[in-house]
């Protein structure tokens, strides 16, 4: 007979047998779901039971890399290499990501010519490793040049400069280029920017996709069409999954789909740009209804039909007034050019 898993006590505290596999698998789900502070407090709970169990602490380094914790990340990932846990190569990748968003370019250099020099590199990797040698040395060697040369005081290495530059690709470029940093660095220029009466609405969307998915907590002002919200963008819906805009999408789905799939997917479309851009925003009027029959009339005329609202307001039973009043916003939200990079 198997003997029965005995409970774990440690300081005093009694840990009932599997609870660290339940602690890692969900401190796993979440990382996957992108909440990395949740992910964060379960692996480390998870650690305290099982500490040199793999999965959990390339969870956890995973997870404070992408919360933005990079030397807790550093530390973590470093204490394993020592200690040899977990897969050798992967865990020197991770590594080195790590000390890439740190920008300690030297110490990536010591680290790659000691692993050549102890011949610890496949040779189908040996590429691979070198590249990211000979742009460690190149940035360390502009890192010496720019501590001698600027006054740290003055230094912009943490400045996106939003307003200096009207021009909207290049504004998208230089945003998208957040998504595989720390944004936290920059999030008092981001806030400038999204209470900002001339900050373009699509850039400011994208701007708080970015603060959601790194969890930032913090009160923000956004500002849209005259409107103004206090928000926290770790507690925002989804931008692909705003609540109201679910809604009408199963509105137009029920009555178009199977009927007329082109007019279907043109209104689809259309949805999907109107919310994306007045994110966060709920803009009036509140009835799911009359933006479905709103972005339905407006997608026929798109396609060369002639729609009539009365036709329209009774199919959805709503108001032919609260369809007009959601036309004029779309039709100012259509205006909007997207940057077309």
């Amino acid at each position: 007979m198997k003997k029965r898993e005995r409970a774990k006590r440690i300081d005093n505290v009694i840990f009932f047998p599997g609870m660290e596999k339940r602690l890692t698998d969900k401190g796993l789900e979440s990382l996957h779901n992108k909440k990395f502070n949740e992910a964060i407090t379960l692996l480390e709970e998870a650690k305290v039971l099982d500490p040199e169990n793999d999965d959990i602490l390339v969870g956890l380094v995973l997870a404070y890399f992408e919360a933005g914790s990079f030397k807790k990340a550093k530390k973590l990932a470093n204490e394993m290499l020592l200690k040899g846990i977990g897969d050798y190569l992967q865990l020197v990748d991770l590594y080195l990501t790590i000390l890439i968003q740190l920008h300690e370019y030297q110490e990536i250099v010591e680290t790659i010519e000691a692993l050549l020099e102890e011949k610890e590199i496949p040779p189908e990797k040996i590429d691979h490793f070198l590249t990211i040698l000979q742009f460690s040395k190149r940035m360390a060697e502009n890192h010496l040049q720019d501590d001698s040369e600027d006054d740290p005081e003055e230094s912009d290495h943490n400045k996106l400069n939003l307003f200096e530059n009207n021009n909207l690709n290049q504004q998208m470029l230089l945003i998208s280029g957040l998504a595989e940093k720390n944004i936290r660095p920059y999030v008092p220029e981001i806030a400038d920017y999204l209470k900002a009466d001339n900050g373009h609405p699509f850039l400011k969307t994208i701007l708080l996709t970015l603060l959601k998915e790194q969890e930032i907590d913090k009160e923000i002002v956004v500002k849209k069409f005259s409107l103004e919200e206090n928000v926290i963008p770790a507690n925002l819906p989804e931008v692909r999954g705003q609540p109201r805009m679910e809604e009408v999408k199963v509105l137009l789905e029920s009555g178009l789909e199977s009927n007329n799939p082109v007019l279907f997917e043109n209104t689809i479309g259309m949805v999907e740009r109107v919310f994306f851009i007045s994110y966060p925003f709920k803009l009036e009027p509140d009835n799911p209804a009359a933006w479905a029959g709103a972005i339905q009339l407006l997608a026929e005329e798109y396609l060369g039909l002639d729609p009539k609202i009365g036709e329209i307001a009774r199919e959805y039973a709503v108001h032919p007034k609260e369809i007009g009043q959601a036309i004029v916003k779309i039709e100012e939200i259509e205006k909007i050019s997207y940057p077309n990079i």
